[in-house]
């Protein structure tokens, strides 16, 4: 997220949310091995799984997709088996914040789902994300496959040629690898918590933005 043009005392509160936000301490390193995803992937859904920042922020915004039927915070690409949230945020072990996405190809593509992940991060940051910063925070797609690799490359091709970056877009491309589900208390985390101050004055305005650039993709409102 970029700040340039907020006054300093607003700039001043929104670098502390930000510190606060993936860096606080957990109150349980407590984790249900067992999710919805799993139940949708022994269907034969599609899964798609990438790094691009907290994982607060980045599964409040996949959620919403016309197509995503599930969203799991966890960690991947690490050297470590089964890391605790703890170990992740110390930036030894090697993995990054990633979520896990469940989706329907039928109605949303691998292709949309990377258009979302490059326009709503940024992807020329290496291991950092606004204020959060650390090789946790590091822009990275994991593939599950040779297609996605291939339209994974593509992406960033054409995102790096499109102009929008005024610097190289640093995205890691690798194969999906020591992943593993975060705590409970990460998963669903915006909307179980979105009167907190991280959640009002960085992931709402952050979701605005992607829900007025992709008002087509979202899914319908729910009375």
């Amino acid at each position: 997220m970029r700040f340039q043009f907020l006054t300093y005392p607003i700039f001043s509160l929104l670098t502390g949310l930000a510190l606060f936000a993936c860096a606080q301490q957990p109150q349980t390193d407590q984790t249900n091995n067992m999710s919805a995803i799993d139940d949708l992937l022994a269907e034969g859904r599609a899964v798609a799984t990438f790094g691009n920042g907290c994982f607060w922020c980045t599964e409040a915004v996949f959620l919403e997709l016309e197509g995503v039927l599930a969203v799991e915070s966890g960690y991947a690409g690490g050297h470590v088996n089964n890391p605790t949230y703890r170990e992740v945020c110390t930036g030894t072990t090697g993995h990054a914040e990633v979520i896990r996405i469940a989706y329907d190809p039928a109605a949303i593509t691998y292709a949309e789902l990377l258009e979302v992940f490059f326009s709503t991060h940024d992807p020329t940051t290496l291991n950092r994300q606004g204020n959060d910063v650390g090789t946790q925070y590091r822009s990275a797609i994991f593939y599950h496959n040779e297609e996605q690799q291939a339209q994974a490359t593509a992406a960033k091709q054409a995102a790096d040629e499109s102009g929008e970056w005024n610097n190289p877009i640093v995205t890691e491309i690798t194969e999906i690898n020591n992943y593993s589900t975060a705590e409970d208390y990460h998963q669903n985390y915006y909307a179980s918590h979105s009167a907190q101050p991280y959640c009002a004055f960085v992931i709402r305005p952050k979701l605005d933005k992607f829900r007025k650039k992709f008002k087509e993709k979202l899914k319908a409102p729910t009375n």
